[in-house]
């Protein structure tokens, strides 16, 4: 009895002081990196450069057992999850994360480079939840509004 006392003790403690990841915490590490290596990839100056940070977008948001997964890039996920899109349980949560993908998987399949960089920028933009303003709501922001004195 002791033993299993001991055992059940070491699992609350355990627990409660975080060292077991949880499937959202994990979800969230696999976001973070997918985000920097879209920023990585965005950044790049030759296209296989980019290209090989765009599979680790794609490695990171689909995880190993996912469609697209290609191990000979690497996954700097390891260890993280299963792949943030099949660890996201809603769909609005997921709709981001599969237009992210999207941008990845358009990025890979660049022959020019800056268009390849316009996807990972894309991408690093979805899933850092901003969207870009428009032409017109960033004029709004650059000029303030003026008075008219009457």
């Amino acid at each position: 009895m002791t033993k299993y006392g001991m055992a059940a003790g070491l699992v609350v403690l355990v627990a409660a002081t975080g060292l077991v990841a949880s499937p959202a915490a994990a979800q969230t590490k696999e976001i973070a990196t997918a985000t920097q290596h879209a920023g990585l990839a965005a950044k790049a100056t030759d296209l296989k450069t980019a290209q090989q940070h765009l599979h680790h977008v794609i490695n990171c948001l689909v995880g190993p057992s996912g469609a697209g997964f290609d191990a000979s890039f690497g996954n700097p996920c390891n260890g993280q999850g299963n792949g943030a899109i099949p660890a996201t349980s809603t769909v609005a949560k997921r709709k981001p994360l599969e237009t992210a993908l999207g941008q990845a998987q358009d990025g890979v399949k660049q022959a020019n480079l800056s268009v390849a960089l316009h996807d990972a920028n894309m991408a690093q933009t979805t899933l850092m939840g901003r969207a870009k303003p428009s032409k017109a709501s960033a004029k709004k922001k650059a000029m303030p509004a003026m008075s008219h004195p009457m």
